[in-house]
């Protein structure tokens, strides 16, 4: 559950800092090296949430990281080895499918990208940009997105690797296909009873999973022009999800704060699924490189951070 992180310039015979060491220690709720399989990263991450959004529910995955440490792998993942998003909803289908007997259900999903804080559907991306509204109950709604209504595990693999295909990627010098934008999944998830009682309930439960655009640092990336913008709007909303993290983090604290999710598009997106009814994951990754340690180091505070939050379900 430990990660140490070393400093790589650091150098073992100075005497004048021998004291004043980098190093750092972090505690998580779970550690995955190099040798980890995505099995098991689920298992350990994701599959206890789906519980929950049978339940009524929402849930939420984040992939946080810098650019090339392998968020998209672990989200979406490869044929042989999928990812995240494809084993939550395997087991979603067949978790609802136990309880088909006396509920009916269904199971709609939207996959849309954060892109320079405008919204595409990356399921149909000639829809162009669309707004962010607000309905009568207070949730947000994005109006005119598509929604796909699927009970097959294998169906949503393919709309998803289309959907990944429309993200905007962009070669930078960290990473040859650095995505430039954040993604998300969203899956609904809606149940009633099949007798028909005079209050008859429903439940509706939530599952976001979002992949994050890496966060990035001009100079390692050698930005310069469009990129540098596209990485200047990345920041900025990596930065509202971090000021919204710090907010709710010292929530209980000798001061009351307040949460601006109005900041960017993406915390507005994710209200609930940071302060509100929501079971939150965030996956870290970093990478072992001694180039990236100072990334290394601000991903691990970041999580670290997220950590402390706590939300009443």
């Amino acid at each position: 559950q430990r990660v140490v992180l070393m400093d790589p310039s650091e150098d073992p015979d100075d005497i004048l800092r021998a004291n004043r060491s980098r190093e750092k220690t972090f505690v998580f709720d779970m550690v995955f090296d190099h040798r980890a399989t995505q099995e098991e990263v689920y298992v350990s991450t994701t599959k206890n949430l789906i519980g929950g959004v049978i339940s009524g529910y929402n849930a939420t995955i984040f992939a946080y990281g810098p650019t090339g440490a392998g968020k998209t792998y672990t989200m979406l993942g490869m044929d042989c080895e999928p990812g995240i998003y494809i084993r939550t909803l395997q087991d979603l289908f067949k978790a609802l499918e136990a309880t088909t007997e006396e509920m009916d259900y269904r199971v709609s999903m939207s996959y849309l990208e954060i892109y320079n804080e405008a919204i595409r559907d990356l399921l149909n991306p000639s829809s162009g940009f669309l707004d962010l509204r607000e309905d009568s109950r207070g949730s947000i709604q994005i109006a005119g997105i598509t929604e796909v209504s699927t009970r097959n595990a294998q169906e949503i693999m393919q709309l998803l690797t289309k959907g990944n295909k429309q993200r905007t990627q962009e070669p930078t010098a960290a990473n040859k296909t650095s995505s430039r934008s954040h993604a998300v999944l969203q899956v609904t998830v809606t149940q009633k009873s099949q007798r028909k009682a005079a209050g008859e309930e429903r439940r509706t439960g939530k599952l976001f999973m979002v992949d994050l655009a890496g966060s990035e640092r001009a100079a390692q990336t050698q930005n310069r022009g469009k990129r540098m913008k596209e990485g200047a709007h990345i920041n900025r909303s990596l930065l509202a999800l971090g000021n919204c993290i710090n907010a709710l983090s010292e929530k209980g604290g000798s001061r009351a704060h307040f949460v601006n999710f109005r900041d960017s598009k993406l915390t507005r997106l994710l209200k609930d699924a940071l302060g509100g009814n929501s079971r939150t994951v965030m996956i870290a990754h970093i990478s072992p490189a001694s180039t990236s340690f100072e990334e290394s180091r601000m991903t691990l505070v970041y999580a670290y951070r997220a950590k402390t939050i706590k939300t009443q379900v």
